[in-house]
């Protein structure tokens, strides 16, 4: 006859055996949850502390040909580059949602933004910042070809930061830290734009007879 220990050892590692197996079972089902489920590439925004505050986001329309202020409450990290980089992604991930007036695609747009001692500034000002907004070559490669659409997202980003950091007196773009020709075949971005307000009417419609 078996003795009671060994019987009591013996149903004890059975009843680990089947609790290990049910641990094991529920992991690969929730690992198969999350292959299975679909991407999402927009930026989660970082946690931060810092209460709301009003910003200005000069918003772009494509039917309209215009640049338009718009304020928003958002949190925003106070350090300039940061700060910077928040409005921009802030910004761009706002043409990614479904009704927009400019469409872009979703995703993450902006790998840093730098704010230097502007090299060149106008005859007669002080000295003020340059910032270097540095752009995802995936942001990039998927932008919309186009003059208006192009001048339309690079204006909507100067107005923008010109807006939240008027230290800023002028801009420069980078494409995963390298210069680069175009936006997406017409918008220049190897030349240095001035920080000012890029606020542009709406185009009148146009009349056919």
């Amino acid at each position: 006859m078996i003795p009671r220990y060994q019987r009591i050892l013996f149903w004890s590692l059975i009843a680990g055996i089947l609790l290990m197996t049910a641990f094991l079972l529920r992991g690969c089902e929730q690992a198969h949850r999350r292959l299975a489920a679909p991407n999402d590439f927009t930026p989660i925004a970082a946690p931060t502390s810092t209460s709301t505050e009003d910003v200005t986001l000069y918003i772009a329309n494509d039917a309209e040909a215009s640049i338009t202020p718009a304020t928003e409450s958002i949190s925003l990290p106070q350090t300039p580059t940061l700060r910077a980089r928040a409005l921009v992604e802030h910004l761009l991930a706002a043409y990614a949602d479904p009704g927009s007036a400019h469409p872009l695609q979703g995703g993450p747009a902006v790998d840093d933004v730098f704010i230097l001692p502007d090299p060149q500034p106008a005859a007669g000002d002080q000295p003020g910042q340059l910032a270097v907004v540095n752009l995802r070559g995936a942001f990039v490669n998927n932008h919309p070809s186009g003059i208006q659409v192009e001048a339309l997202t690079i204006d909507s980003i100067i107005g923008t930061l010109h807006a939240a950091l008027p230290e800023i007196t002028a801009i420069r773009f980078l494409v995963d830290g390298q210069p680069h020709d175009t936006l997406s075949g017409h918008a220049d971005l190897l030349r240095t734009y001035p920080a000012t307000d890029t606020t542009t009417k709406p185009m009148p419609p146009i009349e056919t007879k």
